[in-house]
């Protein structure tokens, strides 16, 4: 008979807060009128044979409000950053002076934070999907326990419970961050 696995509550709640983790990152890569080094995350280029991240190849600063400063390390990688941030989705002008990227960022419009708003609840909605992910999980161990009687039903019970309290705790928090991300994007 193969051994039951293992129930650990803080290996639930660690997963779940991965979860979250990932939600908050992806947060930062949405633009709201304000400069932020995570704005410039989801663009490669190809450098030295190898797709990159523009943290790998420059030192990505926010010198004022709306404004990002790309410092390129290798001046030969200077116009691949230029060409794979002007043919991103995150429609910015960069404007090189040397191995200086700037890049202003523009007032969005009312439209377009509307949209902003749309794609952070989509992001939100793949967090709760997650974290609900992980809950099925935890509750698929406690399940097994039970039908190989190496848990009581009490017990099963209770340890569920936990489940789902940790489940509503972290769903709580993703919904937070939400609200707070649909203001930040909606103000002018």
């Amino acid at each position: 008979m193969a051994a039951s696995p293992t129930f650990d509550l803080a290996d639930i709640s660690r997963r779940m807060q991965g979860s979250i983790a990932s939600f908050k990152h992806e947060l930062g890569t949405l633009r709201t009128g304000r400069a932020s080094p995570n704005l410039l995350d989801p663009i490669t280029i190809d450098a030295y044979g190898q797709s990159m991240h523009v943290n790998q190849v420059a030192t990505v600063s926010v010198p004022e409000p709306r404004l990002l400063s790309v410092q390129v390390w290798d001046r030969s990688m200077v116009q691949a950053v230029e060409k794979a941030i002007r043919e991103s989705s995150l429609g910015l002008n960069p404007q090189t002076e040397g191995q200086v990227i700037r890049l202003r960022i523009p007032e969005l419009t009312q439209d377009r934070r509307k949209e902003m708003v749309k794609v952070a609840h989509k992001y939100a909605e793949g967090a709760r999907v997650a974290v609900r992910h992980v809950r099925r999980d935890g509750l698929d161990v406690l399940k097994a326990k039970e039908k190989d009687h190496s848990m009581s039903e009490d017990d099963h019970a209770r340890a569920a419970d936990q489940v789902q309290k940790e489940t509503d705790k972290h769903i709580a928090e993703i919904d937070n961050l939400l609200v707070q991300k649909e203001k930040e994007i909606m103000t002018v």
